[in-house]
């Protein structure tokens, strides 16, 4: 059997991050996820000698990760030609093999395009430590809700039809099951809303376009957006997702999701019977037991 079509062109996606780094890139989203990446390991109490930026969109995150002074070496992968990358690649075909030996891995903003989610996570595995950590964000499905609802009235109305817009995305509630299907332990999965206000539609998408973020779909519409159906969907975003102001509101849902290698050191589960308190004893009240009704009372 042949190969599915993968979802993603991710020869286009390079591309048009390599445009949008050239032309400014703009990096608001990504710094709110510096922030929280840089609150999430300040709670690991240790340092991590070998450490890997893995595809993050810009340099900023292996900038910040090194200035947190816990980073020994930090190996930068990029995803297009950078000066101070250590390597170029593509996070679906990690260059390091199995046995790596890095103690941390850090995504931002890089694994909502890839085809192949699970593999890119047994990669991963493969290339920590025993007890080494990964921490990465992706955008979720909820990511620019209105401006997708926005087009797909547009192009219902002026066309008779909408064209591929919605990518497939991991839900939250699958991506802890990915995790340990990929081997990790103790995996936590949790998202974060964020929301940006406009002042028309126009500006969001040259953000989008500056971030490198528009439509990479394989099955998109190969033909120019028509003019009518750009100013409808327009029209719509200001008519159905305004504020009192009439500054324009944008979604876009951040999923984080960390795991550790296993290790013998790390907390199990106790078996079932086997816990020496009673969960009484533990709330500090008092233990009644309950006495079977044998059907004789009502």
């Amino acid at each position: 059997m042949s190969d599915p079509t993968p979802l993603f062109d991710t020869a286009l996606i390079r591309r048009r991050l390599v445009r949008a780094r050239a032309g400014g890139y703009a990096g608001f989203l990504m710094e709110r996820v510096l922030d929280d990446v840089e609150d999430r390991l300040a709670a690991v109490t240790r340092p991590f000698p070998l450490a890997l930026d893995l595809a993050s969109p810009t340099p900023v995150l292996a900038d910040r990760l090194r200035g947190m002074g816990r980073v020994g070496r930090l190996v930068r992968m990029s995803p297009v030609p950078e000066p101070e990358a250590d390597c170029v690649g593509d996070a679906e075909a990690l260059p390091f093999g199995a046995g790596a030996g890095f103690d941390l891995a850090v995504s931002a903003l890089a694994l909502q395009h890839v085809n192949d989610l699970p593999g890119v996570l047994v990669q991963l595995r493969r290339a920590l430590k025993p007890d080494g950590l990964f921490l990465g964000c992706l955008l979720g499905g909820a990511t620019l809700t209105e401006l997708r609802q926005a087009f797909l009235q547009a192009e219902s109305e002026t066309e008779g039809g909408a064209s591929p817009r919605v990518a497939p995305v991991a839900e939250l509630r699958d991506l802890g099951g990915l995790l340990q299907r990929a081997g990790f332990a103790l995996p936590v999965v949790d998202s974060d809303t964020i929301r940006v206000r406009y002042a028309d539609p126009f500006a969001l998408m040259r953000d989008l376009r500056a971030m490198g973020l528009t439509n990479a779909l394989t099955d998109r519409r190969r033909t120019p957006l028509r003019r009518a159906t750009l100013m409808r969907a327009a029209a719509i975003y200001a008519e159905r997702f305004s504020d009192s102001d009439g500054r324009l509101r944008a979604t876009f849902e951040v999923l984080w999701l960390s795991g550790w290698v296993p290790h013998e050191s790390q907390q199990k589960p106790l078996r079932p019977g086997t816990a020496q308190t009673r969960l009484a004893e533990a709330l500090g009240t008092a233990e009644h037991r309950l006495t079977p009704n044998t059907g004789d009372e009502p």
